[in-house]
């Protein structure tokens, strides 16, 4: 049984246009609201203990596919299950199997790492016995030191406020655990203490993880393999090495941001000349 089992998974958004500071809904003649797929028809499987990675540029895709998968968004179209079960009929169980680290992370940013932690702990049915031995032990895993957990949220750094977000994530122990940019606005060192507790955990708990990322470095360091989304379609899906040696030109082989940058389309140059 795959971990995950996505098949053909579509989700439309109703079309914004921005003027003056307002959002305007843009409507066909007709007075019909215009669409356009945020995810347009994705298929893949993830294997149960596997890293899987996606890449993509902004608006591409990946959150909203997070989003599906973690229950907060329905799919309009298609098939996906967690473990063999279906996000949309049964979406009790599937959030009992999984945690999920966004980018955005909410917190109760006048209560401290310890108060935002606990209080996670009793909404998921953590044992109240082990929750601050577990909470210490991820969090110094991450290099965040016990003292800090007794500080506000509001005064720690963006970076320390994303380790709480992983902490929270790893304590009920889900053996699905879906990242959505988790090393965003961290510094080079939290960012490598973030990948290699990654690595830890599937590791010694076979956890499956679902990561996105804009770092390709970190994606080719952690995952086993990664797929690229572009426009809300999967274009690719290989091993980070199969994806390289399939863009290789004249012997020489690929770096993983040459295969993204062929394979998406997008020219730096033209990019900045248009900035």
């Amino acid at each position: 049984m795959l971990a995950i089992h996505c098949m053909n998974a579509t989700k439309y958004f109703n079309e914004k246009l921005k003027k003056n500071g307002h959002l305007l809904k843009i409507l066909k003649p007709g007075g019909r609201k215009k669409r356009f797929a945020a995810v347009d028809n994705v298929s893949f499987g993830v294997r149960k203990g596997e890293i899987f990675g996606i890449l993509g540029p902004n608006g591409s895709g990946k959150s909203t596919l997070i989003r599906m998968l973690s229950t907060l968004v329905l799919p309009d179209k298609g098939e996906l299950r967690i473990f063999g079960m279906d996000v949309t009929r049964e979406t009790i169980q599937v959030r009992r199997q999984i945690n999920r680290v966004s980018v955005d992370a909410a917190f109760f940013k006048k209560l401290s790492a310890w108060e935002n932690l606990s209080y996670a702990a009793r909404l998921y049915g953590v044992n109240p016995s082990k929750v601050k031995g577990k909470a210490i032990e991820i969090l110094e895993n991450l290099r965040f030191s016990e003292d800090t957990m007794y500080q506000p949220l509001e005064n720690l750094s963006r970076g320390m406020q994303q380790k709480v977000a992983i902490a929270r994530a790893l304590l009920t122990t889900p053996v699905l655990l879906l990242l959505d940019e988790p090393t965003t606005g961290l510094d080079p060192v939290s960012k490598r203490q973030v990948q290699e507790y990654i690595l830890r955990v599937q590791r010694e708990h076979d956890t499956t993880v679902l990561l996105t990322s804009h770092d390709l470095e970190e994606v080719e360091r952690v995952c086993e393999r990664v797929a690229i989304i572009n426009e809300g379609r999967f274009i690719a899906c290989d091993t980070p090495e199969k994806l390289k040696a399939a863009c290789s030109e004249n012997g020489s082989a690929a770096t993983l941001e040459q295969v993204f940058f062929k394979m998406t389309g997008i020219d730096l140059y033209e990019d900045a000349v248009a900035v």
